[in-house]
Formats: structure tokens, C-alpha cells, sequence
């Protein structure tokens, strides 16, 4: 008997340990991870030099709590401004505080300077911003939010693609559009570059902000180290998570120097958030991924992944519908569910998670080998194989 709640519909298999691209379940039974935490473990299981920072600060400090400050945090939040377009910081623990903290932070600015009506935020529907209780109703998804009520106001949608709906639902109370630079969950669709170059002209035009979220496609996982910066825009504000950690609890809200001074002493807060175990890990994984080398090779990775994901689609035209995403942020959409599809490939040692839109999720780490898409390749090809 298991003494967890039944929140999680989880698959009947556990692990003991990883290394690198791979999962190793109690028995010794090895499989080729691409899932990675869902985009979390972007230097994929028990890398050495995150084994060490961790190893080193777990014996000076791990939490002091924000009344003090934090040096690591100093220093982490330095590096993230000098690399992006950000001027400031506030660490949160996930992708889901990131995103009600980058709610807070537009709201809040809008009130500083005498205009608390302006106060919608409008989204994607059927989009992902997080779990809580606000963020779902951001979000615009019936199943999400299904039993949750009361209804949180204070949010406005529009359908992916529908940029008349989009114009039209902005007014006078509007604050903010939030939208995912890739949607994640809603089945890895791209906003592409022109659309969000448009974006930021309509939200200057309009004089409202844009906050993109990067939780799940920041941190390099899309070849860039946010994937707006192929656009050439710069947001006003952006949630980030996953990634940063490289698999320990890290979240953050980026924000220009215009928002940020709407976020005075008292403002908001975190017990966690920030605290000096947690800033040293993610300074490792920064000057890590940060680097041009690190990203150029996951488009060397992305490019050859997404040339043999095609031929694969190629020769299976009728099991295999189209090949999404950007970097490493791969999705694999197929005409009927993806719930066998993925038991197949779980069958043949590599593990993959669903998204919406009968889509297969891939999430490799960042530093991938050849050998291991190689491997991937080959078993994706083997279960279209028998499914065709």
C-alpha cells in the first residue's frame, strides 16, 4: 500500500540511479533517459561538477532565509542579467512561483505608477504556465482547472495562431500578454519569430508588457539560451525554471528595470527561494550552459536529431503526422494517441513523456552524445516499424 495521494498517475517502474543520459531501475534494468526530469536535468543524472558544488557548499551554508543577504544569489543573479536582457532578479524554488511571481511583478507595476485597473493578463488557451491555483486559470484549460473553483478573475485567452481574437481581447484593463515562446504541454508548438517580433510591437503600441515564459524552452533548450532571442525581442518580463537548477529546485522571474520598480520592500517573498545551496548549484549550471560552445553543440545535436526524426516520419507517413520543436525541446505528433507509442518505446529502453495533441515529448540533456540520439534513432524506428 502507498501511502501517497493519487494526484500522480505513475508508471509501475523505479530507479536507483543515473548517469548522464541514463536511468537505471532497482533491479540493474538500464534505459536511455529523454525525459530528464521533463526538461529539468539539462546536464543530465549525477554530473561530476554539480556533485561537487553541492558537495561543497552543502558543508558551509544551505539556508539563511532573505532577511540577510546572499552572496551566492548576488553572484547568480549578476551572470543571468549580464547574459539576457534582464536588469533584475527574484528566485522562487519552481517553474509554477515563477510564473504567479511574473504575474505579481505586472500587476504590481502598473499599480506603482497609479494604474491598478490595468490588471488582466492575456493568455493562450489550452497553454501552461504552472499548477497553482492562479496559473491554471491562466492557463485556459478546462481540464486543468476542472474542480477548482471559484473561477480566479483577472485573465483573458485567445486561441494559438488567432491573432484577430488576440487584438481584440486587449482593452483598457489589460496589463500583460503571457505567452510560452514553445508550448510545452499544449504539444511543442513554436511561436514563430515573426509573430513574436509582432507581439512586442503590439504590446509597445498598446503600452502593455510581454511576459514570455521560458520555463520549460530557457536554459539552452532550444539552441539559444532563451528561445526568444532567435526574434531579436526583448520581453519585459520572464519565468524561468527547470534548467537552472540542472535538477535542484530553481526558479526565477526576470524583469527590465521599468518593472522592477514597482517591486518595493514587502512586495512579495520566498522562505526558500534563493538560498545559498540552491545559488551555487545554479551558478555551475550558468557558467555551464551560458557558454557559445555549450549552445552551439545542442544545435549541432538539435539539427542532426531533427534530420533523422524526418526521415523516420518519411518513412512511416502514416504513423508519424509531423516532427515539432526547437533544440532539444523535440515533439513527435502521430495520428492516433501516443499512449502505445510511448509503452513501445518505454518496451525498448527509452523513456518518453506525452504532451498534448497525440504528441511524443523528447527531452534529452543538453549535452547529449551522438551515440545516444543514435540509439534513440534506431528504437523509434524499430516501433514504427511494428506499428505500421
Amino acid at each position: 500500500m502507498s501511502y501517497l495521494a493519487k494526484n500522480y498517475n505513475r508508471k509501475k517502474i523505479s530507479f536507483k540511479k543515473g548517469k548522464g543520459a541514463y536511468l537505471y531501475t532497482v533491479n540493474g534494468t538500464k534505459y536511455l533517459d529523454f525525459v530528464q526530469g521533463i526538461a529539468v536535468n539539462c546536464l543530465g543524472h549525477a554530473n561530476p561538477k554539480l556533485i561537487k558544488t553541492i558537495e561543497d557548499q552543502s558543508k558551509k551554508l544551505w539556508h539563511v532565509s532573505n532577511a540577510f543577504q546572499i552572496p551566492e544569489g548576488e553572484k547568480l543573479a549578476k551572470k543571468l542579467c549580464h547574459k539576457t536582457f534582464a536588469d533584475y532578479v527574484i528566485f522562487q524554488n519552481s517553474g509554477t512561483e515563477a510564473t504567479e511571481a511574473a504575474i505579481k511583478v505586472a500587476r504590481r507595476y502598473f499599480y506603482s505608477i497609479g494604474k491598478p485597473n490595468k490588471n488582466r493578463i492575456l493568455c493562450v488557451k489550452n497553454s501552461f504556465h504552472g499548477r497553482t491555483i492562479a496559473s491554471i486559470f491562466a492557463s485556459g484549460s478546462k481540464k486543468m482547472t476542472e474542480g477548482f473553483g471559484p473561477k480566479v478573475p483577472g485573465f483573458d485567452h485567445f486561441k494559438f495562431g488567432d491573432h484577430k481574437s488576440l487584438k481584440k481581447k486587449i482593452n483598457k484593463n489589460t496589463a500583460a500578454i503571457m505567452v510560452e515562446n514553445i508550448m510545452g504541454e499544449g504539444g511543442i508548438k513554436v511561436i514563430p519569430d515573426f509573430c513574436l517580433r509582432e507581439l512586442r510591437k503590439l504590446c509597445n503600441k498598446k503600452k502593455i508588457l510581454l511576459i514570455a515564459d521560458s520555463v520549460q524552452d530557457g536554459i539552452g533548450r532550444s539552441g539559444d539560451f532563451f528561445a526568444f532571442e532567435q526574434s531579436k525581442i526583448k520581453p519585459d518580463i520572464v519565468p524561468i525554471a527547470k534548467g537552472i537548477g540542472g535538477g535542484f529546485p530553481i526558479g526565477a522571474v526576470l524583469m527590465n528595470k521599468k518593472v522592477a520598480s514597482g517591486m518595493t520592500p514587502g512586495s512579495h517573498g520566498s522562505t526558500f527561494g534563493g538560498n545559498p545551496l540552491a545559488m551555487a548549484v545554479g551558478n555551475t549550471v550558468m557558467d555551464i550552459v551560458s557558454s557559445r560552445k555549450f549552445l552551439n553543440n545542442v544545435k549541432k545535436s538539435s539539427k542532426y536529431f531533427f534530420l533523422n526524426l524526418n526521415l523516420i516520419k518519411q518513412k512511416y507517413p502514416k504513423i508519424i503526422k509531423d516532427i515539432r520543436g526547437r533544440g532539444l525541446l523535440i515533439g513527435i505528433q502521430l495520428y492516433k494517441d501516443q499512449s502505445n507509442f510511448i509503452k513501445k518505446l518505454m518496451d525498448n529502453k527509452l523513456l518518453t513523456i506525452r504532451a498534448a495533441e497525440n504528441v511524443v515529448r523528447i527531452l534529452p540533456p543538453l549535452n547529449v552524445k551522438k551515440n545516444e540520439l543514435d540509439q534513440a534513432l534506431k528504437i523509434i524506428n524499430k516501433v514504427c516499424r511494428e506499428l505500421n
